[in-house]
């Protein structure tokens, strides 16, 4: 059965664990933009400073003066970042920066519609207020986003994440005593993997998500596992699985003796 998605900051695994997927800090979600309103002005002066080289040399002439600004600008503060995004899955250089990636509200790569809306209107809450709106519009917001977020369904996720260190269970000393008469039945795989998933991943999640997690898989290895201990959740998924462990191991091992066993026999005779 899949764990119920129900907080705005989970998203389900494959294998049906809710995981915690942290949007940026405002903090760095500013910072990134900031960086990326740089590029734009920067590209624009260097367009200004052609177009003004190409005036002094005669190549264009007045009359088409105003027609070049206005394309200088919607190439600089629209169609550049409407590509850039596209192209590299919303991750333009200031998000790049601050480890961040505009995804969907579903955790899916965000696209060209998601990416035009975006650069439309930032065109109003960043460039043409420097940014006041949009600062305003994260300020308030639970995931930090700015109005061109909430009307294209997206938001700045944070994909630059410590590297996990390979989970090795160790028995908790509570449960120590619990562990001599406890009888772990075989449970489905599906349930294995999920437990497997959450202790992974678990320290990533907000403390409501784990805790309410915790709980509904302690309750569905009710019937595989005798008798409950009263203990904390997380403590019981970690025992349990340090006990089908140490039952897989002992099990690999009579089966080796068993195979040696019967090769021995074959020999002899």
């Amino acid at each position: 059965m899949s764990t119920p998605i129900d907080t705005a900051d989970e998203v389900l695994s494959g294998e049906a664990v809710a995981i915690d997927v942290q949007p940026l800090a405002f903090f760095m979600r500013a910072l990134g933009a900031l960086i990326d309103m740089i590029v734009g002005w920067v590209l624009f002066a260097l367009f200004l400073w052609l177009r003004l080289w190409l005036l002094g040399l005669g190549v264009i002439d007045g009359s088409i003066d105003a027609i070049l600004n206005i394309t200088m600008l919607v190439v600089c503060f629209v169609v550049i970042p409407i590509v850039v995004e596209t192209a590299t899955h919303g991750r333009s250089l200031g998000k790049l920066a601050v480890g961040g990636r505009i995804v969907r509200l579903d955790g899916g790569a965000a696209g060209f519609r998601h990416a035009f809306i975006r650069a439309l209107i930032g065109v109003l809450e960043i460039y043409m207020t420097f940014g006041a709106v949009a600062m305003l519009a994260g300020a308030f917001t639970a995931r930090s986003q700015r109005l061109g977020d909430m009307v294209a369904g997206t938001y700045s996720q944070r994909v630059r994440t410590p590297k996990l260190v390979p989970l090795v269970p160790v028995m908790p000393p509570a449960l120590a005593g619990w562990a001599e008469i406890a009888d772990v039945a075989r449970m489905p795989d599906r349930l294995a993997r999920r437990i497997s998933q959450f202790l992974q991943h678990a320290e990533r999640m907000t403390p409501s998500a784990r805790a309410r997690i915790a709980h509904e898989l302690v309750a569905a290895t009710a019937e595989y596992v005798s008798p409950q201990p009263a203990a904390h959740p997380e403590d019981l998924l970690v025992a349990i699985t340090v006990l089908r462990r140490e039952r897989e191991r002992r099990a690999l091992v009579i089966a080796d003796a068993r195979a040696e066993k019967l090769t021995g026999r074959r020999v002899g005779v």
